[in-house]
């Protein structure tokens, strides 16, 4: 059985820090987008994640505009749960 690890991050993580902005209007395909993930925050964490992981946060995480991007780049980086 492979276990997952635990990414941790505080408040108010919101869509633009989960995928950026500067991504948003550029077309790409999932696996292209987990590439981006959660880059201006934890510039290694799509090097790092595997599949798996579990992202634990503080409140308002995904708080901001409802961009799929955000859900779209995290499930395709094989984030299991948040």
């Amino acid at each position: 059985m492979n276990k997952g690890r635990v990414w941790r991050y505080g408040d108010d993580v919101n869509t633009d820090v989960i995928f950026p902005g500067k991504y948003t209007y550029q077309p790409m395909t999932p696996e292209e987008m987990a590439q981006h993930a959660m880059e201006d925050l934890d510039p290694s964490f799509a090097g790092n994640v595997r599949p798996g992981d579990i992202i634990v946060a503080g409140t308002n995480f995904g708080c901001g505009s409802s961009r799929e991007q955000a859900a779209t780049c995290l499930k395709a980086a094989g984030v299991a749960a948040i």
